[in-house]
């Protein structure tokens, strides 16, 4: 028999998307990315990702997933200025245990701009012939029925007109604004079941030109907040990025948002658990304005568990489920959805129940993040959503524990980066060894002070503490 063309169209032109039309490029004969933006040719920001304006971090376990799904990528990052360091090594971050030690080669980091991080994909993803963008081209319905869908409806954002693309599969990638639950519900299947809980977050971020010297060579800086303090949760995070520039972020839950003026901006970073970040920017150069976001709410749409599902369509990425950002989970998570879908088409083509497993799959690669971020979350003033069962307060307890002994027993912090860097299942902070460690406890209480190398210290102009101090 003749072989039939198989086509994808795969809506989103965002990292999500184009990691998946990467994972099925490799599988199928042709795949459509349609985008509503004209894209960039460099990294800039563009209209529909604002929230790429404040600090991403792209932790190893989806730099290596995006490494399996676009070769070549991550030297394409770094070669355009972005920098590869150890975690913990490489970061100096006030946690709710205390100062965290920093472990030598545990796993890694990349940063960046997220603009850098897309453009490094996406040029990579449309060098391959397989591969046809369409910008400026809408989603606004499904085509097919309940069993099957068939293709897309795309309208031309510029003359409003719209056509039917079929496909073989259509992948939901827009994001947080997706309205595939809508799109169902049209194709008459039930309601889509999500859970929201929203601490109210709000989030600030400026980029600074670093000083002279303490450009690509300082470390990422972090203080995070502590939900246990009955007062609203404030974090201030400083990453060198591209262009020797500091791009800082400060974020607050309800009651405690950052300001949006440039005089509060630093006082607000002075105010935090440490004012270190406040500290280091009071004196530096500003590279642009303040910008603000507020409604980063942690939403999950429970898509795999409707009781039917069509062959031929899959939701990936932020329209699945959206997180707090300070955790830097979301382009991990992105990475990781997408490799499974590749996975699931690589093993059982495009016959029926694949889009269903692929989606069971990506719910999968949702599971770690999600309980990180809202465990946490919940705990803070004012947080609007339902309270955890019993049995995720217990975890959330021995995590405290754990974080705490992974300061001073590698067991523990082997444990604890695996998971949080989503190199490894969660079930990685319950091994054997990560049990035994955090039974017997830390073994020293956390140090004072940020643990700054004497090299830091002199680059950011910090008082070099004596030897021992």
């Amino acid at each position: 028999m003749a072989h039939r063309p198989t086509h994808a169209v795969v809506l989103g032109g965002g990292l999500a998307g184009t990691l998946a039309a990467a994972a099925l490029a490799r599988h199928l004969d042709r795949v459509t990315l349609a985008e509503p933006d004209v894209l960039p040719d460099a990294p800039a920001p563009r209209k529909g990702v604002p929230q790429a304006r404040h600090t991403h971090l792209l932790w190893s376990g989806g730099a290596r997933a995006i490494e399996d799904l676009v070769p070549g990528t991550t030297q394409r990052w770094l070669d355009a200025g972005a920098r590869r360091i150890g975690m913990p090594g490489g970061i100096v971050s006030l946690s709710a245990q205390g100062w965290l030690r920093r472990w030598p080669g545990l796993e890694h980091l990349i940063i960046s701009s997220r603009d850098l991080i897309d453009w490094g994909v996406r040029h990579q993803v449309l060098a391959d012939t397989r591969v046809t963008l369409r910008q400026g081209v809408r989603a606004t319905a499904l085509s097919g029925d309940a069993a099957r869908v068939t293709g897309v409806v795309l309208r031309d954002e510029a003359t409003g007109e719209s056509t039917t693309v079929e496909a073989d599969l259509v992948v939901d990638a827009t994001g947080r604004g997706s309205r595939a639950p809508a799109w169902l519900t049209a194709l008459g299947l039930p309601g889509v079941t999500e859970t929201v809980i929203d601490s109210g977050l709000a989030y600030a971020t400026r980029v600074f030109h670093a000083p002279e010297g303490a450009g690509r060579d300082v470390p990422v800086i972090n203080v995070q907040a502590d939900p246990r303090e009955p007062r609203p949760g404030r974090t201030a995070t400083l990453v060198p990025i591209e262009g020797d520039r500091w791009q800082v972020t400060l974020s607050g839950t309800r009651g405690g948002e950052p300001p949006r003026d440039a005089e509060g901006f630093v006082a607000f970073a002075r105010a935090v658990r440490h004012p270190v970040v406040g500290d280091l920017i009071a004196g530096a150069r500003p590279a642009g304005p303040v910008h603000s976001s507020r409604g980063n709410v942690n939403r999950r749409r429970f898509f795999e568990r409707l009781p039917a599902w069509p062959d031929g369509f899959l939701v990936l990425g932020d329209a699945v489920a959206t997180y707090n950002p300070v955790y830097g989970h979301g382009m991990s998570v992105a990475a990781h959805g997408a490799r499974a879908l590749g996975d699931q088409v690589g093993r059982r083509g495009l016959a029926p129940g694949t889009a269903r497993a692929a989606q069971r799959a990506v719910a999968g690669a949702v599971e770690g993040a999600w309980t990180t971020a809202t465990s946490q979350d919940v705990l803070y003033p004012e947080t609007v959503g339902p309270r955890p069962p019993v049995h995720a307060r217990v975890l959330q307890r021995y995590v405290e524990r754990l974080m705490a002994t992974a300061n001073t027993r590698s067991p523990a912090a082997r444990a604890l980066y695996t998971a949080f860097t989503l190199s490894g299942p969660m079930t990685a902070l319950v091994s054997p060894g990560a049990l035994v460690a955090t039974a017997r406890g830390p073994r020293a209480a956390p140090v004072p002070e940020p643990p700054f190398t004497r090299e830091e210290r002199r680059a950011l102009a910090l008082p070099v503490l004596p030897a021992g101090g």
